[in-house]
């Protein structure tokens, strides 16, 4: 058998997430090891009509940005200036706007081709990372000072060992089970139905949250003129949704939002997929952690799922630079404790909104409308709405959070 190489950190999932923590740790000095299952995608030439998107709130700018990676990113992302908040048949209305925040933007929307090719870039020359791909994590040992990790593919070795372990490899987590960390799951009854839009009247970097009786339904500026749309829909409308061609598509999409931007004039590819909750047990077991979709998965209602693993990543490094043992357990107790209340309040607040405003009882819909009009000639608590949309939450600090870059380690 060969010798069973050892890293400090093994990361476990190379998407974005996996792959943006690879970067956040460069400075700690650390040895790190990241395992993914696919292979290298063809990178992608040129604009694509249909590509995806993010929604960054402007925490998660500053987290890129102390990261060094904000300025490869900021000529790609369009800024949102302004949210426009309403309900379909009500007359409340709240407009959420940067410049009340002081802010050039609340936040941005980019394209995943834009943020993975900047991520591969940086990762191109990290000096102590080792990629292994494609390869497997197919099973999990816990060791008194390390975890030991089997790996299968093609080049692996057959064996790695890494004082922590950290799974980013999404909803489904394979290494969640075989952490052992249950994890609940809500199915929300619901599909979101994605794509690309272009209204006759540019976005101009405006946002829309629309509420209607199915679900919301969001609409984000992305260049060209064009808006990235989330629909949520009942699974059965969303698949008579799917199956529409282009001109029906865009009336029902049209008869749900309105006419704030004209008339819907091209819509582009539409994918479907369910929505639910996952909500893992516990963060930390043993010398494995969760972080992402593995730690946590939420309705995209506020666009809030990339922007909390964002946030778990910053605290993540921030603790390990200059750990003696990045491992150890008092070190992965103190991160989950800080990362656990900000998902409780984020899943509290995407859920409940949800909830909120897809509950028929007549009086209740009176009062949404009501409590719309009222927040927004209630500057302190729009501001407080803005400021939670935009990812900052109490007792968030450190340089990250700031847009500051973490010192460098001597190696």
């Amino acid at each position: 058998m060969s010798e069973v190489q050892s890293f400090d950190v093994a990361i476990v999932g190379g998407g974005l997430v996996g792959a943006t923590l690879a970067e956040a740790l460069r400075p700690t000095g650390l040895r790190l090891a990241l395992v993914e299952a696919r292979p290298l995608p063809a990178a992608a030439d040129g604009d694509d009509y249909d590509e995806r998107s993010l929604a960054l709130g402007w925490g998660s700018r500053q987290i890129l940005a102390g990261l060094g990676l904000w300025d490869a990113l900021a000529a790609h992302a369009t800024p949102m200036t302004e949210v426009h908040v309403s309900e379909r048949g009500r007359f409340g209305v709240t407009r959420l706007r940067a410049r009340d925040e002081r802010l050039p933007a609340l936040g941005y929307v980019l394209t995943l081709r834009h943020l993975g090719a900047a991520l591969a870039a940086r990762l191109a020359d990290h000096p102590r990372l080792t990629v292994f791909r494609p390869a497997e994590a197919r099973a999990v040992t816990q060791e008194a000072d390390a975890v030991r990790l089997r790996l299968a593919g093609n080049g692996a070795p057959e064996a790695i060992r890494a004082r922590l372990l950290v799974a980013a490899d999404g909803s489904d987590s394979p290494l969640r089970g075989q952490l052992g960390i249950a994890a609940r799951q809500v199915d929300y009854g619901q599909w979101g139905v994605i794509g690309n839009l272009t209204p006759r009247h540019p976005p101009a970097g405006r946002a829309f949250e629309r509420f209607t009786p199915d679900g919301p339904l969001a609409l984000l500026p992305l260049a060209g003129d064009r808006c990235a749309f989330v629909w949520t829909l009942p699974p059965d409308r969303a698949e008579a949704a799917l199956a529409l061609d282009e001109p029906d598509f865009l009336a029902a999409l049209q008869a749900r939002f309105g006419r704030r931007l004209g008339a819907f004039c091209r819509v582009g590819r539409r994918q479907g997929f369910p929505l639910r909750l996952v909500r893992p047990a516990r963060l930390v077991a043993g010398r494995g952690l969760l972080i992402g979709n593995a730690a946590h998965t939420l309705h995209p209602i506020a666009g809030q799922g990339f922007n909390l693993a964002l946030r778990d990543v910053a605290e993540l490094a921030q603790r390990l630079a200059g750990a003696a043992d990045p491992g150890a357990p008092e070190l992965l107790a103190a991160w989950a404790r800080r990362r656990q209340a900000d998902i409780d309040a984020t899943q509290r607040a995407t859920d409940g909104l949800l909830r909120l405003f897809t509950n028929p009882w007549p009086p209740l819909s009176h009062a949404r409308a009501a409590g719309l009009l009222l927040l927004d000639r209630l500057p302190p608590l729009k501001h407080r709405l803005a400021w939670l949309g935009m990812g900052w939450r109490a007792g968030q600090g450190g340089p990250l959070f700031q847009g500051r870059p973490l010192p460098a380690e001597a190696t």
